[in-house]
């Protein structure tokens, strides 16, 4: 522990150090002082004008060097200088005085308040070497034995003090080590309430992703199930009826039964087709992909207040409602990046249909990011919401065997692309 640095008690104002090393060393002093003015003064004897002219120096040091001086209590070097005049002061009133052994309190003080370790176990020394010559000074010295007693009551205080002030020192550092452990606790409690806070947010988003896939894969189990039976089975009505109409007369007062069958029939159908089209994903219901990301590219223009471009290229053909609600789901969470992260000026968003595939661009001009950190599952806090969204954009694209291409560059903007096969010629919609 002799190699460590330990800093001064604090005394600041209105804490009780404050009050120890202000009040305490005056409140000494001049009880001494009186008792020195009072008890032991003795008409003619002068001796009580030069102690009383020490004390008022040992006041005045400590006025002028300590009390009005707050601002050098954490300067080592000064406080050195001011402890160490006092205690020369000190043994110099000791000297003439044994009774002034009664002011090495306030020595004791200030060495354990303004010195730091290993100073302070000097200091405390230093004093306890006058305190235990004041209180030997009964003992006759001109034998062995009297100089022995004085020597072993000095030594006395000297290893009572400095062991003292060891145990203080451990005490202090270990207070110092529970402060510090304290801080880590806390600084590890919000670290963790934060981290807390981040899986709840991602994890209320995968279920949302989660229902929502849900919703889409029973919206298309019964799109499926209306077609592939209802449908079905009225066009097959409705085919053989017109049959039966081709191949016999059918008798007059058969004519209204038949048509009210066939308009039936229809109308069913229709209805049935109109119940499939509304189970296709919002907003894809009453528009193709295109026209959709027009609707959202504009209402995100409108809630952000940043104009984007949508640009269709090549020839429209149809494709599968997963592959449109892909696409979609990539535009719209795209665009949600760049309002979060991007900080751009120009956004666009292109639709191109090639010719075994159908691609979704999304640029902009913004801040952009290193792409290569998502590879590694670095977190940055400009990497495009840590990657989750990304994530989520690449298994819907590859899960429709597409891909998904982020090009990204620090202050040149960022590119989104997505690919995905588009069906077959002659393959069922």
């Amino acid at each position: 522990m002799s190699g460590q640095t330990s800093e001064p008690w604090n005394a600041k104002r209105g804490q009780h150090p404050f009050l120890l090393v202000t009040v305490v060393p005056y409140t000494l002093l001049a009880a001494l002082v009186v008792f020195k003015v009072i008890v032991e003064r003795s008409a003619g004897d002068d001796s009580p004008l030069v102690d009383l002219g020490l004390c008022g120096l040992a006041a005045g040091w400590m006025l002028v060097t300590f009390t009005l001086r707050p601002a050098w209590w954490e300067r080592p070097l000064i406080m050195g200088v001011f402890f160490t005049g006092l205690v020369v002061i000190t043994a110099i009133l000791v000297a003439r005085d044994p009774a002034f052994g009664l002011f090495t309190p306030a020595s004791y003080i200030y060495a354990f308040t303004v010195l730091r370790w290993p100073w302070r176990l000097l200091g405390v020394a230093a004093v306890a070497v006058v305190a235990g010559v004041a209180q030997a000074s009964d003992v006759p010295k001109t034998t062995a034995l009297g100089l022995t007693i004085s020597a072993i009551i000095v030594v006395v205080n000297i290893v009572m003090m400095c062991v003292t002030a060891w145990f203080l020192q451990i005490a202090e550092r270990e207070r110092e080590q529970r402060l510090q452990a304290l801080d880590e606790l806390s600084r590890t409690n919000r670290l963790l309430e934060a981290t807390l806070a981040e899986n709840a947010g991602l994890h209320a988003q995968l279920l949302a992703q989660a229902r929502e896939a849900g919703i889409l894969d029973e919206r298309r189990r019964m799109a499926r199930e209306i077609h592939d039976t209802l449908a079905q089975g009225l066009t097959g009505i409705i085919t053989q009826l017109q049959a039966a109409e081709q191949m016999h007369d059918v008798p007059a007062q058969w004519h209204r039964p038949f048509e009210a069958v066939k308009t039936l029939a229809r109308e069913s159908l229709v209805e049935a087709r109109r119940s499939v089209d509304a189970l296709r994903p919002e907003p894809l219901e009453t528009a193709r992909l295109s026209e959709a990301l027009t609707d959202v590219a504009g209402r995100w223009s409108t809630l952000h207040g940043l104009a984007v471009q949508v640009t269709t290229t090549g020839t429209v053909r149809p494709m599968a409602p997963e592959t449109e609600f892909a696409l979609l789901r990539t535009a719209q969470e795209a665009l949600a990046n760049v309002a979060k992260h991007a900080h751009a000026t120009r956004v666009g968003v292109t639709l191109s249909y090639l010719e075994h595939e159908v691609a979704l661009d999304v640029r902009d001009d913004g801040r952009g990011f290193d792409p290569g950190g998502l590879e590694t599952g670095a977190s940055r806090p400009s990497s495009r919401d840590g990657g989750f969204g990304l994530t989520i954009m690449r298994q819907r694209v590859e899960g429709l065997s597409g891909s998904l291409r982020i090009e990204s560059e620090p202050g040149v903007g960022t590119g989104i692309s997505a690919c995905v096969p588009t069906l077959p010629a002659g393959s069922p919609a």
